[in-house]
């Protein structure tokens, strides 16, 4: 018994330093709410138009593409031209390109070339699309997201009246299905923590990425960071662009958009899974010690609480259960109250995924494991395509 007593105490200064980490985290969740500038909220000044070149490739899109394009013709920007990049799709997207290019001179059709050995799809496909861009602006985006009329105006007049070099949005991360709908809850939290936008935006701090589904940035400074050649080899290609821009000392900014523009997460279950495996494998071809640390960290912090809970209800008689139930309590209802957050003020779901944290926080972890598990054989397979990983360090995360 006295064994059980001293391992109940030990669980107990555990599940107190988690609630600890999560007022953390909690007050960081609520300052990137209050903090976090917007799209369409600066201090517009005068400026010319320069031309911006739509970068949007697009491999087996045939379900969203349509969508995508029909916002992107209809912007109120006069000035722009949309490079759509079909990337060697097997299914309608092609044909559905063709079809929009007869209707509207604004788009032109790129068929990428043979993807070369070392690049990931999506990065040849930007590369190819940018050989065929002719603007001063750049603005890449993705084929499942949709944009309001005025995001293009927007996004060129945030950058030019503020002189910035580049300028990412976040979007609203539209969910597909249920089980996309209680997990991004509880990876988002770390989005808005660690990785929140203030931390982009503060000069002394070394955060950096870029949205994928928007971001705009000068041609110039786009030839000067490498252009995506510079990052061919990285899986997650736009947080690795943008953590080049800030290196290398160009002023760049991330602002919310969810109000003006929609991106899918994931489709379904597969592709949440296939997108958890992505967020681990590049940190883990990284640095291995910091992706076992960075798994165990989320395995404690999100569901470790949980299963404590549960077992500290075996002999609420005893005193040493008594208060690992409490603590173990307190760090549940910590986990609660960051999923409310996350899924009422950022995601703007219904309240009730929220109740699903513990399930939630057990598919990042498993999907996290299983990305591991993955990385260690050097083979990472995303979009219908394998890629072997061997000697390619990834720099699109610091943790």
């Amino acid at each position: 018994m006295e064994i059980v007593n001293i391992l109940n105490y030990l669980l107990t200064i555990i599940v107190i330093g988690i609630s600890f980490v999560w007022l953390f985290l909690i007050k960081s969740m609520a300052d990137t709410i209050r903090k976090t500038p917007y799209l369409d909220r600066f201090e517009r000044t005068e400026h010319t138009t320069p031309k911006v070149s739509i970068i949007l490739p697009a491999r087996n899109e045939e379900k969203f593409i349509g969508r995508c394009l029909d916002s992107l013709v209809d912007q109120d920007y006069s000035n722009y031209e949309i490079i759509v990049i079909d990337d060697s799709s097997d299914d309608r997207t092609s044909q559905i390109i063709s079809e929009y290019v007869k209707k509207n001179s604004k788009i032109v059709f790129v068929k990428a070339q043979k993807k070369p050995v070392g690049w990931m799809g999506k990065n040849w496909a930007c590369m190819e699309g940018y050989k065929n861009a002719t603007g001063e602006l750049l603005l890449f985006t993705d084929a499942d997201t949709r944009h309001s009329q005025t995001v293009v105006s927007l996004a060129v007049s945030h950058l030019l009246s503020l002189e910035l070099d580049a300028l990412s949005a976040i979007p609203k991360l539209l969910t597909m299905d249920f089980w996309t709908k209680i997990t991004l809850p509880m990876i988002s939290i770390f989005l808005h923590t660690r990785f929140s936008a203030i931390r982009v935006n503060d000069l002394s701090k070394k955060t950096a990425y870029f949205f994928g589904s928007f971001f705009i940035i000068k041609q110039k400074t786009y030839k000067a960071v490498g252009m995506h050649e510079g990052v061919k080899h990285e899986i997650i290609e736009d947080g690795a662009l943008g953590k080049k821009v800030k290196e290398l000392g160009f002023k760049m900014r991330i602002v919310r958009g969810d109000h003006l523009i929609e991106a899918v997460w994931a489709r379904d279950k597969n592709t949440l899974w296939n997108a958890l495996k992505r967020l681990m494998i590049p940190l883990y071809l990284q640095s291995k010690k910091i992706a076992i640390g960075s798994f165990f960290a989320i395995l404690f912090l999100l569901f470790i609480p949980f299963l404590i809970l549960a077992y500290s209800t075996l002999r609420l008689e005893s005193t040493s259960f008594l208060i690992l139930s409490i603590a173990s309590l307190v760090a549940s209802v910590m986990i609660y109250i960051g999923a409310i957050l996350e899924v009422k003020k950022l995601l703007q779901l219904r309240l009730v995924y929220a109740l699903f944290a513990p399930l939630g926080g057990l598919v990042v972890t498993l999907g996290f494991l299983s990305g591991l598990l993955q990385a260690k054989n050097s083979t990472v397979t995303w979009r219908g395509r394998s890629y072997s990983m061997k000697d390619h360090v990834q720099n699109s995360i610091s943790v």
